[in-house]
């Protein structure tokens, strides 16, 4: 470790935080190293591991030049977000405690070719030398889906407030027990409370008790934590393999609690539990000497992911110790994917958490020997990819109805067949009933029926075709050419226009189908919140004219936003164009447009007693599947998002959803059906592999 900061060794040093790694980091380094002081989130004054806790400002006043970060790093990136632009303006170095220099620009990959660590193989082989197996819990056998442990006190802090219960400074003054107790002892979570309490002014607290609070944050971190499956395979394997298996954690949680999470997780064939709050030690003071107590004369190998806690303390106590990376450490070596300047809101934090807990639920990222970061499956395409912007999106409209308090709901065809579902289940969350309508049209049904003038058809016309005039007459107003008037010749006309009669009179009829098609679905009074995915808005501009509500459109995105000619919609945008320029979503929407489709053929128009008329299905059974398979993925996510995330805390973040979905261009996708996909588009004739887009 000294080696990392051999170049401050004539220089004043200050390290960053207050719990028992810096206790250990200062024992490693106070030697070489002149360390003048101590800083912290949370306090800014007296004395700890016999040197001065530091505010920055006194830190700067002493000539410090360099500060160690002693924490994960999730915890590095926060406290880099809050000091890291104050340590550039006064010079000051900011390291974490393996060495990474803090201030320097990330480098995002898309591989672990730079990175070592063991495959399933070598940890087998290495397994079975030793005689006793301890795996650490927390980070490596299972994992919690968010971005750091903290996160799970700002959601208490949520669900406490949701029930009207408001705590001054809740999350800092749990924390700052948290590490204060944890300094001469292991405490429990109860007792973590009784301080947090403690702290409390008395009105505040009034009626909630320590035990409350703890099994508040205990239900609130089981609904969190997922195993990590490659990891408790081979725990299970080795149980079954005749070896003594123990879990050893440091942890405020009791046996039993424990026991409920291992239960969660399927995790069975240990010994025993050695916990820190029962034994009153942690895996930084002796808690591996009373792993060795039980089994003498052993030889022990231990399994975890901290390399403090895990590894180096292990290594102290005589145990061989092998590391394998929690997720939060692979998304770092991955430089965080891009995803480093969207860290701040909760929101953020449970989608990242998400993400990395299936991307990164495995440690062993290092089978393949370009070792590319990969989706292999069209269900997470949907989940990983697409589902973070659509989930806000519907987040969105929905917030958008309920502001306008807007009582008819269309999702248009087909675009609307999965945001129907997913605005449903949102419903219900608020305890409502879903009233929306999935609303069946196309852009050829909607032109077809509502054209009514010869300056209708040239605003079809001018949206370019791509084939003859004749497919473009079949298309879009379904005549032969053969059977049509021509009014080309008398009229001098051009283009779509040459059949304007045969156009009109069509019309009329295709109208009086849509009209009784609308009045099947007994709209209310008032305005209708009208859902498209992209458009210009050609097919609620013709819807208008047949339905007598006004149609207010709430749009993904709106094409071609300031070129409207005769189009005079109301339409409201989750993505806007930015002073002009194309929106940032513009080059990616092709993907989501893909998946967000329904199994069933486009409707044409309607039979005279409103029932719909499909055109012919042109995609095969293996590329509907695919879709739908990403459409599972993406209501997954979905559900378990609104689950996971408070609903105070949901604040849509654009700039982050875009990240996720850039990624498909990023990282290798695999799947070959989600690879063969066409994107079709009949009403211009457009046929686009996906992979053109990717």
């Amino acid at each position: 470790m000294n080696e990392f900061f051999a170049d401050y060794k004539a220089q004043k040093i200050a390290l960053y935080g207050l719990g028992l790694e810096t206790q250990e980091a200062l024992a490693g380094l106070e030697n070489d190293f002149e360390i003048i002081g101590l800083l912290d989130g949370f306090r800014e004054d007296g004395k700890l591991y016999g040197k001065r806790i530091l505010s920055f400002d006194n830190a700067v006043k002493n000539g410090v030049k360099l500060i160690i970060v002693v924490a994960r790093p999730g915890s590095c990136r926060a406290i880099t977000k809050r000091i890291g632009g104050a340590c550039s303006e006064h010079g000051i170095a900011l390291m974490d405690i393996r060495g990474k220099n803090l201030l320097a620009e990330t480098k995002i990959v898309y591989d672990f070719s730079g990175v070592s660590g063991v495959t399933k193989a070598e940890l087998r082989a290495k397994i079975q030398r030793a005689d006793i197996v301890s795996f650490d819990l927390f980070d490596t056998l299972v994992m919690r889906q968010v971005l750091i442990s903290d996160d799970v006190i700002r959601h208490v802090d949520c669900k406490l407030q949701e029930k009207g219960i408001f705590l001054k400074d809740f999350c800092k003054k749990r924390l700052e027990s948290e590490k204060e107790l944890s300094r001469n002892a292991s405490p429990t979570l109860i007792e973590i409370y009784k301080d947090v309490i403690r702290k409390m002014e008395r009105a505040d607290t009034d009626g909630i008790t320590a035990g409350y609070l703890a099994e508040l944050e205990f239900e609130t971190d089981l609904s969190l934590i997922i195993p990590r499956k490659d990891v408790c395979e081979i725990f299970l394997e080795t149980s079954k393999n005749g070896k003594k298996v123990y879990i050893v954690s440091d942890t405020y949680y009791g046996r039993e609690q424990l026991v409920q999470i291992l239960k969660k997780c399927k995790i069975t064939g240990y010994i025993d539990i050695l916990n820190s709050s029962k034994y009153g030690t942690g895996k930084l003071q002796d808690l591996y000497e009373v792993l060795k107590s039980r089994e003498q004369g052993k030889r022990f190998i231990h399994i975890g992911d901290d390399l403090t806690a895990d590894i180096e303390s292990a290594r102290k106590h005589g145990l061989e110790a092998i590391r394998l990376m929690s997720a939060a450490d692979l998304l770092d070596a991955a430089g965080n994917l891009g995803f480093a300047d969207f860290m701040d809101s909760m929101a953020e934090h449970i989608k990242i958490g998400m993400f990395i807990a299936k991307v990164f639920n495995s440690p062993f990222q290092f089978e393949q020997d370009d070792r590319c970061i990969e989706i292999s499956d069209v269900y997470n395409i949907g989940y990983l990819i697409c589902a973070p912007i659509v989930s806000d999106f519907v987040i969105w409209f929905h917030e958008q109805v309920e502001r306008e308090h807007i009582q008819n709901i269309w999702f248009s065809a087909r675009d609307g067949y999965l945001i129907k579902k997913m605005y449903a289940h949102l419903a219900k969350s608020f305890g409502k009933e879903d009233e929306s309508v999935y609303f069946l049209t196309s852009r050829t049904a909607a032109v077809r029926a509502g054209v009514k003038s010869v300056e209708d058809i040239q605003y079809v016309d001018d949206m370019k075709f791509s084939g003859t005039l004749e497919e473009s007459l079949r298309e879009r107003f379904g005549i032969e050419a053969d059977c049509a008037v021509n009014d080309g010749i008398a009229g001098n006309e051009t283009g779509l226009l040459q059949y304007k009669r045969s156009i009109l009179r069509r019309a009329e009829a295709a109208y009086k189908n849509y009209r009784t098609y609308i009045d099947s679905l007994n709209p209310k009074t008032g305005d209708v919140a009208f859902f498209d995915f992209v458009a210009k808005g050609t097919s609620q501009m013709y819807i208008q004219r047949i339905v007598s509500n006004h149609l207010q459109g709430f749009y993904f995105m709106q094409l071609d936003a300031g070129d409207r000619k005769n189009n005079t919609s109301d339409i409201c945008s989750f993505y806007e164009n930015e002073n002009g320029k194309t929106c940032a979503i513009f080059d990616d929407y092709y993907i989501l447009e893909t998946l967000l489709t329904a199994p069933h053929p486009s409707v044409t128009g309607f039979d005279e007693t409103g029932k719909p008329v499909y055109a012919p299905e042109t995609r095969q059974d293996k590329d509907i599947w695919c879709f739908e398979r990403a459409q599972e993925g993406i209501m997954d996510y979905f559900m378990a998002y609104i689950r996971l995330c408070p609903m105070k805390a949901r604040n849509i973040s654009r700039k982050l959803d875009e990240v996720f979905l850039e990624l498909v261009h990023k990282v290798r996708v695999t799947d070959s059906d989600f690879l063969n996909l066409v994107v079709e588009d009949p009403f211009f004739n457009r046929m686009t592999n996906i992979t053109d887009v990717l």
